[in-house]
């Protein structure tokens, strides 16, 4: 996996919309690394640590919340979050849409709602609404094809920006239908518009969606979240000829374990042995450029006296 595919862009490249630069990296030879985000923090610094698009995750932002993945949160809470995701970061955001929150009217309303919060695309996903996390339980229904091709319609006749990006996600094999089902979905959901295909699976290895990959041979745009089989090395997801890579949970989940451990050590033993295993503020100020504001404060605002 090459680095230079994968930078982020310069703020001084050319500006096309967010949905060009997001299909542009689905275009490249090699899989792009999108990293999840669930705020303006996170979103920082995975632009920072070099990943260039962003993945605006349902689960995530739903824990930043307070409340499970499981429509708990309404759609305009989680499209709060995704505007600061955007903000921080400049990069590309897909944004997780679930189900896209009811019918084709909410999925639209939803995909023309983060289009104008400046998103380059969104994932709607094929179960029905309200929809429970993929990695819990077995009770994941699947939306009829019809309804949920009715979706990716609507938002793409909705939509201002042609280069807008309509994930379509299929839990197929989450839901135990088969690989037949996988991909009768994935074909009517091209056909109903979509501009990729985003295959979920919960196996611990790539196997099954190897098997998908291969039949698929490249048709649309393929994306995945190797979540459960993320030992799987990067090379194999570019043999299989896939075009995106995300790291969905990842921040969260190391953002979860580092905070119960700093609550669990300032309140045992103080914060002696914690302070040097944390960010400083030095560093905390540097990713957000507090030294931009404080050269800016020179250039422009009234000096002490001349407020007397």
């Amino acid at each position: 996996m090459t680095t230079s595919q994968n930078r982020r862009p310069r703020l001084s490249e050319p500006a096309d919309s967010p949905g060009a630069q997001l299909r542009a990296l689905l275009a490249l030879p090699e899989p792009t690394l999108v990293m999840g985000a669930h705020d303006g923090l996170s979103a920082r610094i995975a632009a920072e640590a070099g990943f260039p698009a962003l993945w605006a995750s349902g689960l995530c932002m739903s824990t930043a919340l307070g409340v499970r993945d499981s429509d708990e949160a309404s759609w305009t809470e989680l499209l709060g979050l995704v505007a600061r995701v955007v903000e921080a970061a400049g990069l590309p955001v897909l944004v997780d849409g679930d189900t896209g929150y009811g019918n084709f009217n909410t999925a639209r309303r939803f995909a023309t709602q983060a289009e104008r919060i400046g998103a380059a695309g969104v994932c709607l996903e094929d179960k029905v609404f309200p929809k429970m996390n993929s990695f819990v339980g077995d009770g994941h229904v699947l939306a009829p094809v019809d309804e949920f091709c009715g979706k990716i319609a609507a938002c793409r006749d909705a939509l201002r920006d042609p280069d807008f990006v309509i994930v379509a996600r299929t839990e197929a094999l989450i839901a135990g239908a088969g690989l037949h089902e996988a991909l009768h979905r994935a074909e009517a959901y091209c056909a109903a518009g979509a501009d990729a295909i985003f295959i979920h699976s919960r196996k611990p290895t790539v196997a099954e969606i190897a098997e998908f990959a291969r039949a698929w041979d490249g048709r649309l745009p393929l994306l995945i979240a190797p979540t459960t089989y993320h030992a799987t090395p990067l090379e194999e997801f570019a043999r299989l000829g896939l075009s995106g890579v995300i790291w969905a949970n990842q921040s969260m989940r190391a953002a979860v374990a580092a905070m119960k451990h700093a609550c669990e050590s300032l309140f045992e033993e103080g914060p002696v042995s914690l302070e040097p295993t944390i960010a400083s503020l030095d560093e905390v100020f540097s990713l957000m450029r507090y030294q931009d504001l404080a050269d800016d404060e020179k250039r422009y605002a009234a000096p002490p006296e001349s407020r007397a």
